[in-house]
């Protein structure tokens, strides 16, 4: 047994190091202004995925990812660690994207680049929106099952599947994991395809590999080229036209058929108000009673320094 495995990544903005300028007047994330790093939880995907992959030869992992051109990184990365190849899906119409919008693009590339995926594995949540409901959404687009905080993937496996007729039978997929609820852990099946968004408190991803740190550190995406250039201009040109794992896929709006009412900050319902950075410092103590009196004038207090609210 072989599976298609579609990992989503997301290049986010370090939260630790918050300022001042990280939000444009127009109420998005000032990308620019911030380190960017791999979304810690996708990278717990990631390894769900790998070990997949290491079980079943054959299998195939890839990574999905929306962002601007530096976005691909977080695809050498993960092939750094095992993973096949990717697609950066990336086009200034996905620009501003909410939840919603983020979605959408994402289930409308994967019906395009994988139609027939079996498992779709992301982080939880991504660190700069913290909503957890990227990975629901796309199920939902898709029209397929969903296990959300994952903590281990434990079987994969093949079972009987009863046709339209009663003579008919069929081998069809599922998978088994765990999940974290609230007091316990509960163990889920599920046929395959299936998405499943996986928790930071599942295994850490595994390092990178030497050798595919040099297998891939020529890996590019046409978007990072610079303009004017293409890979026959680059330096070791020959090995870009042997070696097909060099390029990087790339996907914009018009390669996915995208509805473009739909994408980005047009197609976003939520904006972002303001974003603001609180630092919390030890002051003098303060006893309280239990009295009304007491109880209001903290809450008053926490709201009028943005401690809470």
């Amino acid at each position: 047994m072989k599976l298609n495995i579609i990992v989503l990544a997301k290049q986010v903005p370090d939260t630790r190091n918050v300022g001042p300028d990280a939000m444009t007047p127009e109420g998005t994330v000032n990308r620019s202004a911030l380190p960017a790093i791999f979304n810690p939880e996708d990278l717990n995907a990631l390894e769900q995925a790998l070990r997949l992959k290491d079980q079943f030869p054959g299998t195939t992992v890839h990574v999905l990812t929306m962002g601007p051109g530096r976005a691909a990184e977080v695809i050498r990365e993960a092939m750094y660690r095992g993973a096949d190849g990717g697609w950066l899906l990336t086009d200034r119409a996905f620009a501003g994207a909410d939840t919603l919008a983020t979605s959408y693009a994402l289930a409308t590339a994967i019906k395009h680049v994988c139609p027939n995926v079996d498992l779709i594995i992301g982080g939880r949540q991504a660190i700069d929106g913290d909503t957890a409901q990227v990975g629901p959404q796309v199920a939902e687009k898709l029209g397929l099952n969903q296990i959300t905080y994952v903590e281990e993937v434990k079987e994969v496996k093949e079972v009987t599947e009863v046709l339209a007729k009663a003579s008919d039978q069929g081998r069809a997929k599922e998978v088994i994991a765990t999940r974290h609820i609230d007091g316990g852990v509960e163990t889920v099946e599920s046929p395959l395809p299936c998405v499943l968004t996986v928790n930071g408190s599942a295994a850490p991803c595994r390092p990178r590999n030497a050798k595919l740190v040099m297998k891939y550190k020529r890996a590019l995406a046409p978007l990072e080229l610079a303009p004017g250039t293409s890979y026959e201009d680059l330096p070791y040109a020959d090995q870009y036209g042997k070696k097909a794992y060099l390029k990087i896929g790339q996907l914009t709006t018009a390669d996915v058929n995208a509805d473009l009412a739909q994408c980005g900050l047009a197609g976003s319902p939520t904006k972002v108000k303001n974003v603001e950075n609180i630092v919390f410092k030890a002051k003098e103590s303060k006893v309280l009673t239990g009295s009304d009196e007491d109880i209001n004038g903290l809450v008053q207090e926490l709201l009028a320094s943005h401690t809470i609210g």
